[in-house]
C-alpha cells in the first residue's frame, strides 16, 4: 500500500512539473515580464504542495501531524503571496501575505496549546 501511495506522489509531482514547464498559468504578469515562466513553475508547485499538505490534514493519523500540516499551508500561503507580489509587482500581496503569517501563527499557538489540554489564558 505504501509502494502505491509512492507511485501516486510521484506521478502527481511529475505532472505538476509538466504542467508548468508547457502551460504557463494565465496570470497579469505585464508584457515586459521575462520572469514569467519561473512565476508559474513556482505557482503550481505551491498549488501541489498545498493540496498535499491539505490531504495530510484530513488523513493525519495524530492531531501533532494536523497542526504541523495546518502550519506548513500557512507558509505555503505566505509563499504564495510572495510569488504574486513578485510576479505582479502589486505590493499589497505582501501586506496580505504578512498578516496572514501572523495568523498563522496565532492559530498554530492556540491549537498546540489546546492539544496539551492547556487554557489558552495561562
Amino acid at each position: 500500500m505504501s509502494g502505491i501511495r509512492w507511485i501516486i506522489g510521484a506521478v502527481l509531482i511529475a505532472g505538476v512539473t509538466v504542467l508548468a514547464v508547457f502551460r504557463p498559468l494565465p496570470l497579469d504578469l505585464g508584457q515586459e515580464a521575462a520572469h514569467r515562466g519561473f512565476v508559474s513553475a513556482v505557482f503550481y508547485l505551491l498549488i501541489l504542495s498545498a493540496f498535499l499538505c491539505l490531504f495530510r490534514v484530513l488523513r493525519g493519523p495524530t492531531p501533532a501531524d494536523r497542526l504541523v500540516a495546518i502550519d506548513i499551508f500557512g507558509v505555503l500561503i505566505v509563499g504564495a503571496c510572495a510569488i504574486l507580489a513578485v510576479g505582479t509587482g502589486h505590493s499589497w500581496y505582501l501586506d496580505i501575505g504578512i498578516s496572514w503569517a501572523l495568523m498563522s501563527f496565532i492559530g498554530a499557538l492556540a491549537l498546540a496549546k489546546y492539544l496539551e489540554g492547556r487554557p489558552l489564558d495561562e
